[in-house]
């Protein structure tokens, strides 16, 4: 049986902090022990100092593609896998391909170098991480658009947190070092505002310790099962736990699963999304609600939620029901801010799991920006 490959991410918080130094750092140490690396894709950015990081390694020509009169390129996967490596670097994980790509993602690249034996080493900032999307919209002002589900970089057996302080990731930009000039002015009026630097790079450091706590307990588990030591003390089991999500048609249904399948990941818990319906059958609902629901029900299981569809007239007590029976610690409801009738469903729908739901957690989900827009 072929060897699955193992994965290495230089995460960081911003463009500049140092995250494709810091790994073509490690190709060249790897490379001087006699490892066979090859660059599957790098993006130079005009730095300099990065640009010389690459001396002496080989790279991979990349592929043209040709889209709507233009040619892009983009990595040549194919030929990665053909000259088989031992190590890939691969920049830029969450990088969206240029339709006519054999994937879409760039992570998907990475996981078939993975199945077919390549190690890889990969960089990515923390604002790509799905489940976080909404929160750093918030904090930055910015959505991104590229983004990795948090199964995915769950995989990486190693998460390397490249740090700088934000007043140094700022010297660097007003100096040229990250960006040039013109490009730098703007990038200072906009995304790289000290404050969102400062609560970037706190959730970095977060989320790397989080990846931390979960290798170590990982370990720990592997330990205690490998071990003939009937003295050895065992920790005791956790409580089984879940998080239910409900889902409807409101746009803001896409941040409620993130923000449950985050706090569903923190505490280790099973996550559900479910949608309630008189009939199995979506086919009966309106097509403007039936292709939101069956979206949203996509993007769940697209994060590795399982989904389900209950069936019930009475919306509250079906979720409840099917928390209870799941040993549900939560439930997550949004708050809509929509139409004047909209609002006093939702409410009553609120009210009624609250009432029913005296031994669970239930989180009230609002979208700020839904909520500006209806005021």
């Amino acid at each position: 049986m072929k060897r699955r490959g193992k994965l290495k991410i230089f995460l960081g918080y911003a463009a500049g902090v140092g995250k494709t130094y810091q790994m073509l750092d490690e190709a060249q140490m790897l490379k001087a022990r006699g490892v066979d690396l090859v660059i599957g894709y790098f993006e130079p950015h005009g730095r300099k100092d990065t640009i010389a990081k690459t001396e002496g390694l080989e790279m991979i020509p990349r592929k043209n593609i040709g889209y709507r009169g233009s040619t892009f390129e983009e990595m040549d996967t194919d030929a990665i896998i053909a000259r088989a490596p031992q190590v890939a670097v691969v920049d830029e994980f969450p990088h969206t391909n240029v339709p006519g790509s054999a994937r879409e993602k760039r992570w998907e690249d990475v996981l078939l170098l993975l199945n077919e034996g390549v190690d890889v080493l990969t960089t990515m900032n923390v604002q790509h991480l799905e489940s976080l999307n909404d929160q750093m919209a918030q904090i930055t002002g910015v959505k991104v658009r590229e983004t990795i589900p948090d199964w995915v970089v769950k995989q990486a057996d190693d998460v390397v947190m490249v740090d700088l302080t934000p007043r140094a990731l700022l010297n660097r930009l007003e100096r040229g070092v990250v960006y040039p000039p013109d490009k730098a002015q703007r990038a200072l009026q906009n995304f790289f505002k000290e404050s969102s630097l400062v609560a970037l790079r706190e959730m970095a450091l977060r989320q790397t310790a989080q990846e931390v706590e979960e290798r170590i307990e990982q370990s720990e588990a592997e330990q205690q099962a490998n071990s003939g030591n009937s003295s050895t003390r065992t920790r005791e089991p956790r409580r089984h736990d879940a998080v239910v999500i409900y889902i409807s048609e409101d746009p803001s249904t896409a941040m409620l699963i993130r923000r449950g399948k985050r706090v569903a990941d923190v505490i280790h818990a099973d996550c559900f999304a479910v949608f309630v319906a008189e009939q199995s059958d979506l086919s009966s609902l309106p097509a403007a609600r039936r292709e939101a629901i069956e979206r949203h029900l996509n993007f769940a299981r697209n994060m590795h939620i399982e989904t389900r569809i209950l069936i019930g007239a009475d919306h509250a007590q079906a979720v409840v029901d099917f928390a209870r029976l799941n040993k549900a610690r939560q439930i997550f409801l949004p708050r809509s801010a929509g139409k004047s009738m909209d609002r006093l469903l939702r409410k009553s729908l609120i009210s009624q799991v609250v009432s029913l739901a005296d031994d669970m957690e239930v989180t009230i989900v609002a979208d700020r920006r839904q909520e500006k827009a209806a005021g």
